[in-house]
């Protein structure tokens, strides 16, 4: 009688052997990025900061793909405003998952370093991963999951508030985004730095802020950046 194979938390068949992972672990390339990979680690809630290309996104997905593999969580879920739309989703054509799509490529697409295309496809048909507009989390809660809200900074402070509350037993939370690329009206922004401020010595809550010289894309941006300020 062939063996079965394990299962993890999430109850779908581990994959490792079979090309599903591609066993890449998350490898800070900055001694910042380190400090928020360990901080990740340790911390309940992360929130973070940084220009474009520092590594937010990319650091917090890579460690949240390769705690699913590890078993240490079960779902990944990422959230993120949508603000840009102007308004809202509803008028968008499409599916939800059509709607939504635009929003999350960049994360996908740093998901794809470490899952491959068919497991990954095969996470988010059965809700192992989850891309989830913030929009769309009041009313629920995540156990076993490691969250994510990227581009916080477009993020209302009541929308974080609801956010971070959405956080389950076994869980984690990473909120990132840079303060300096938001798209909220004055009256609305500031929620990411006003949580910053002022949740910075809980126990359990942990502040990472990542600069121009953790910009790992091309050297140029931060050049870039450095001049138009």
């Amino acid at each position: 009688m062939p063996r079965k194979k394990k299962k993890n938390n999430s109850g779908l068949p581990k994959t490792h052997s079979d090309g599903g992972y591609t066993q890449r672990k998350v490898i800070p390339k900055t001694e910042n990025q380190s400090n928020y990979l360990k901080a990740m680690i340790k911390s309940d809630v992360v929130f973070c900061t940084g220009p474009a290309g520092s590594g937010k996104t990319a650091v917090a997905v890579g460690l949240g793909c390769q705690l699913l593999q590890e078993n240490t969580v079960g779902k990944i879920v990422i959230a993120r405003p949508t603000v840009e739309t102007g308004g809202g989703l509803g008028h968008l054509p499409g599916t939800y998952t059509d709607k939504i799509q635009p929003y999350l490529v960049p994360v996908l697409e740093e998901m794809g370093k470490y899952i491959s295309r068919d497991m990954l496809d095969s996470l988010r048909f059965n809700n192992i991963i989850e891309l989830c507009p913030l929009e769309y989390m009041r009313g629920r809660n995540f156990h076993n999951t490691f969250m994510i809200l990227d581009e916080a900074q477009n993020a209302t402070l009541e929308q974080i508030k609801m956010f971070v509350t959405r956080i389950g037993k076994n869980s984690k939370a990473v909120l990132n985004g840079d303060p300096d690329q938001t798209d909220l009206n004055d009256y609305m922004k500031g929620g990411l730095e006003t949580c910053m401020e002022r949740l910075g010595e809980i126990e359990g809550i942990s502040i990472c802020k990542l600069e121009g010289r953790d910009i790992v894309r091309n050297d140029i941006i931060a050049k870039i950046l450095d001049r138009l300020g």
